[in-house]
Order: structure tokens, then sequence, then C-alpha cells
């Protein structure tokens, strides 16, 4: 039995021995281990007697525990404990257990002199004497509260990404084995493939892709791409559990160990579906602008000789009535066809985004006047008056008025058309507070409630207008919705019911200034007709050609025509034009060669040429323009801007 004063000798910690085994070797050599143990400053190591009091102590028992040998020797190890270890015997549980096997190791709380605790391993190994009686305790204390701390921010780190991947609703973050197999499995993957953890667990990813991918091997050339890669990104069809398709984006990451060991792969998987159709409907959207630009080009070709013709009527003197009626029905069909084109270019520009506003400072008055006076053809062949009621004081908006002048025409055409033929069509301006209001009334077949939002929607007139035959493309009032709002403003519909009119009203920010700017449109009309001129006309389409032709040769000008960009040259060799009016697509060579072959031609440098068209988009006018057009003309053309264009010609 060791008495709680006597101390072991420091080899009989690091051997095992018991005091007074044989294995003690000379005084040197005990003084050497002494040392040893004596100087180790990261291991309390210390002995205690059978019932646990503390017999010796080291330098690391110092630092760690804080106490001095002096103050510990003779105390029971239970001081190190806490309370609560104390309270259920935990000291004692330890020594009986290292009494019965041998040794004990444990991990815990302990607690320093000054009160603080720390985190510790602790090894308690029991000690015996020849005859194999307990004659003590080694015990080893090893603080590792950094260590658990490190850990312990680990683990929560792990937790925390845990509970975040577990948690993301919309992408499937799972992993799988070496194998392809299925081994875990967050929120989202149960949203977007539609397996619950207990279904999916195990299986292989295989599952997730369509037969025809399965049969052609895909699934293991991605693991196999990602193991030599060390990651695979793919698109394409996914399948969930109900059978159903979607477009997935998904990532592939080969997961190594320490040992560089490949432990498996983690799958991330976005369902892309939604961008997919977006990115569907702006390609549909493309397409459809291209089909409705050759739609329009092929439209307005053949309006092309109609309006040329129209206009070579006016200029001949002694026409019959019966043939001035026929050249005026032709004149407002020809406008009306061209409105139509034009309405349905602008409805695909603005659905694709594509629309220009032009914006500056306008008087509503002049708005409304030039409204009525290009809607005058289809009001006035129903006999249909219109009333302007002007405000006492000019009303400005801040707006671009050839679109402003393109929404009253629409209301005005709509409210004609609606109306009975020799009734009154009523259009106004005011200011209402911060705002100008413009209003279009008829007396004519009004509007069910139940339509007085629809009418807006596109193409809806064609199959809910209270006049089915009546109701046309549906595009009109579509295109003044969507005008008015690029403006910051609003249009809306109301009607006392069917029979009783209808009264759309558009609503702007009002903005006063001193006074508007001129209208482009009235000084064309005031312009003097140009002098004689020599004028060369290059169109494929023999009829625009040769009415236009006729036209100028009416108004006086020496005109050559050519059908193809060849014949214009050949035309050129004895004919200097002053105006080259040059369509753009035509056989052999195209407007754009013909120009470029023509400006280099002596006489030909200071000709004025104008591109001829039925592209009419704002990228058309670029492209004229950056081939050295001097204008555009999209067909048809009116009268008054073959006038303008060649009295430019005329003042070069």
């Amino acid at each position: 039995m060791i008495s709680s004063n006597t101390r072991l000798p420091p080899e009989t910690i690091a051997s095992g021995e018991p005091p007074g085994a044989s294995a003690i070797g000379p005084s040197v050599q005990e003084a050497s281990f002494r040392a040893l143990v004596q100087g180790i400053e990261d291991y309390a190591m210390f002995l205690l007697d059978p019932t646990g009091h503390v017999i010796t102590w080291n330098t690391g028992a110092e630092r760690i525990k804080g106490y001095r040998a002096d103050e510990i020797i003779g105390i029971h190890f239970s001081r190190f404990y806490t309370e609560e270890a104390v309270a259920r015997g935990w000291p004692d549980h330890e020594l009986v257990q290292a009494t019965l096997h041998g040794r004990f190791e444990d991990a815990g709380w302990r607690v320093r002199k000054d009160g603080t605790q720390f985190w510790a391993n602790v090894v308690i190994t029991a000690l015996r004497d020849a005859q194999g009686r307990l004659s003590g305790f080694a015990k080893i204390t090893r603080d590792l509260t950094i260590q658990r701390a490190q850990m312990e921010a680990l683990h929560q780190s792990e937790e925390r990404f845990r509970l975040l991947v577990e948690n993301v609703k919309d992408h499937a973050i799972f992993m799988l084995d070496p194998t392809g197999c299925v081994i875990s499995w967050n929120t989202g993957a149960r949203n977007l493939k539609g397996y619950t953890h207990d279904e999916i667990i195990g299986q292989h990813f295989s599952v997730f892709y369509p037969a025809e991918d399965i049969a052609n091997g895909k699934p293991e050339r991605e693991l196999v791409t990602a193991k030599l890669t060390g990651h695979v990104e793919d698109e394409g069809w996914r399948v969930r559990k109900d059978g159903t398709m979607f477009w997935a984006n998904v990532t592939i990451t080969a997961v190594y160990d320490e040992s560089n060991l490949l432990h498996g792969f983690a799958k991330v998987t976005r369902d892309m579906t939604e961008r997919r159709h977006r990115e569907e409907l702006e390609l549909s959207s493309e397409r459809m602008q291209r089909f409705l630009a050759i739609l329009a080009h092929e439209l307005r070709n053949p309006l092309a000789p109609l309006r040329n013709a129209v206009g070579v009527m006016r200029l001949e003197t002694g026409l019959s009535p019966s043939l001035e009626h026929t050249r005026d029905v032709i004149d407002r069909q020809v406008t009306h066809v061209t409105r139509l084109v034009d309405d349905l270019l602008d409805v695909g520009r603005i659905t694709s985004g594509k629309i220009e506003i032009r914006l500056e400072d306008v008087e509503l008055g002049e708005i409304m006047a030039r409204a009525v006076e290009v809607s005058k053809p289809f009001t006035e062949s129903r006999n249909q008056r219109v009333e302007i009621v002007t405000p006492d004081e000019p009303v400005h908006v801040t707006a671009d008025p050839t679109r402003l002048v393109q929404v009253l025409q629409n209301l005005l055409h709509n409210a004609s058309k609606f109306s009975p033929e020799a009734s009154t069509i009523t259009i106004s301006a005011r200011a209402v507070g911060g705002h100008a209001l413009l209003e279009v009334r008829d007396s004519g077949c009004g509007i069910g409630t139940d339509l007085l939002e629809a009418v807006f929607d596109l193409f809806v007139q064609e199959q809910q207008w209270p006049l089915p035959l009546q109701g046309g493309l549906g595009i009109g009032l579509t295109l003044c919705r969507s005008l008015v709002e690029l403006h910051g403003g609003t249009i809306t519909a109301s009607s006392e019911g069917t029979g009783k009119g209808t009264t759309l009203s558009v609503r702007l920010p009002l903005r006063t200034v001193q006074a508007a700017a001129a209208s482009p449109d009235a000084a064309d009309a005031q312009a003097p007709a140009a002098a004689p001129l020599r004028v060369l006309i290059v169109d494929d389409n023999r009829d625009s050609a040769d009415s236009l032709g006729m036209l100028f040769e009416l108004m006086g000008h020496d005109v050559r025509i050519a059908y193809d960009g060849p014949h214009a040259l050949e035309i050129a060799r004895d004919f200097t034009a002053q105006a080259a009016l040059i369509d753009l697509a035509m056989p052999k060579m195209d407007g754009y060669a013909v120009l470029a072959a023509l400006r280099v031609l002596p006489g030909f440098g200071n000709t004025l040429y104008a591109a001829m068209t039925g592209f009419g988009h704002a990228r058309d006018f670029a492209q004229t323009r950056s081939a050295g057009f001097e204008a555009h003309l999209v067909k048809p053309v009116e009268l008054k801007k073959f006038e303008a264009l060649l009295l430019r010609a005329q003042n070069r």
C-alpha cells in the first residue's frame, strides 16, 4: 500500500511497473526519467494512490490545471471534475474501471484551479506490485479544448452546410456513390424529381434519364467524364417520378477523400424548362418578325403600282364622275390596306420590345387635326362628320407626334367602323389635373360591360366584337394601348351599353411649353413642285416601275425605266439622272450593288439616290443610309413624298 505522501519514481509512470519492481534501474536512470516526466509541459502526468489522492505532480499538470505541487499533493483527484460529474460519482467510476480492466480512457470537461473548464482527454492506468496488489494509478491528461472547438466548428459548419443543402428548394442537390447510386437527397431534389428520400436512396441515378439516353449509355459516360476531368455539365431532358419531362441543367462533380480515392459524385440539377420556353418564344418572336417583314414587303409591292396609278389619275383631267369615284375607292382601300400592314408590323415590334418612340413637345390641337385629316378617306366614305373640340388653352404633352397621330387615327377609324353612316364622331382634348385627356366619342353600337377591357386584347374583336363582320384583325386597339403605355399613359373604354355609343379615353402626362414644333408633314404639303428633272427608276416589278414612270412624266419629268441593274447601267451611259429611285430586292444585282455601280459613273456624283422597298423597319433605314442612299421610301409611296424628294434633287 502506498501512503498519500509517497512519491513514485517517474520511470514507474513511464514503464507501468509498480514501486519496488525489479525493472527499476540505477539511480542515474531514475533521475533521468524523473527529469523527463517532470519537464513535460503538454501533458499533465501524475500518480494517484489507490484511494485517488494525488501523490506526484509534473510541470505539465501545473500548467494545465493551475495548481502547484504543494497545493495539490494529498488532495483527491475529484477536485479536477465538475460538480455534476462528482455528484454522479464519475471519478470513482473511472478508478473502478481502471482497476477492473487495467486501463480507462475518457474525454470530458475538467476544472482548473481558477474555476475555468477545459476539455480533457484522460488515461488512467492501474499500477500493481510484484504480488499483483493494486499500488495506485498513473494519470495522464491532455488539454484538447482548442481541438474540440475546431472539431465543433467543423461539425457546425458541416451541419450548417447540410441544413443549407437540405433546405434548398429550387435545386436538386444530392450525392452519388462511386457506382452512381443515390446516397443523399435534399428538399429541392424531392420537389423537382418527385421522389421521397426513402424511395430514391440506393437507386441508380440513371432513373432520371429518358429511355433513349439510358440506351445510349449517357449516364455512365457522364460519370466517366466527371472522373477524368473533375466535373461534367450538361443540359437535356430528364424524367420525374410521374413520368413527366423537364429541361434540366446538370452538373456532376467527382468527390475525392484525403487519400485521393473517389468518394462519389456531387450532383446539382436545375429545372430550366421555363428558360427554354422563354428562349423558344424569343426565337419564335424573331421568326415572326422576319415573317411579318417579308409579308409586309410582299403586300407593299403590289400596293405601290396601285398608289402610283391613283396618282396618275389625280393628275389626269377630264375624268368622268364614275372614274373619279373609282379612283377615290382605290385610294381609300390602298390607304386602308397600307395602314393594316403598318399596324401589324407595329404590333409585332411592340411585343418584341423593338418599337421606337421619338419624344418631343407637341400640342394636342395640332395632333387632333392631323389625325382627322388622315382619317378623312374612311369617314367621308361613310358620310360621317368628325367634330373637333379644342381646349380654351393649348394643351402640350411630351410625345412622339407620329405615334400619337397613329393612336388617334386608329381610334377614329374604330369609331367610324362601328357607327352608323352619316353619324357624328367627336374628338376632344383638355387638361384634367396633371394629365391631358383625349377622348373619341361615337354614337354607334356600344360595348357590353364584359368587353370593355377585352377590346384591347390582340385579335379579340374578330371573335367577340358586337358586329363580327366589322371586327377586322383586332389589332388597332391593341396597338393603341401599347403605344399609349410607352408614353406613360393609359387608355380606357366606356359605354352605357349595347347601342349607346362608346367613348375611348387616352390619358397622358401633361407638360406645359410655350410652343410646339412645326409639323414636317405640313412643311411638305406647302412645298412647291419641282422643276422638270431627269429621273431614273430601277425596279424589277414592271407594274410598279411603269406606273411610277407614268406619274413622273405627267408631273413633267424626263424619265427612264430599268427593270434590273444591268439595264440601269446601260441606260446610264447616255442618261445622267438627277434623281435615281432604286428598288432593293432585285435579281442579278440588288439595289445596293446598283447604287455602288452608278455612283462611280461620270456625272452621277451629284445624283440624289433613294431606296424604294417594302421593308420599313428601323434597321432597314439604317442599312440604306449606311450604304449611301439619301432617302428611304417605303412602298406604297404617297405623291407628296415623291414631290418632296424631287424638290430635294432640284435644290442640290
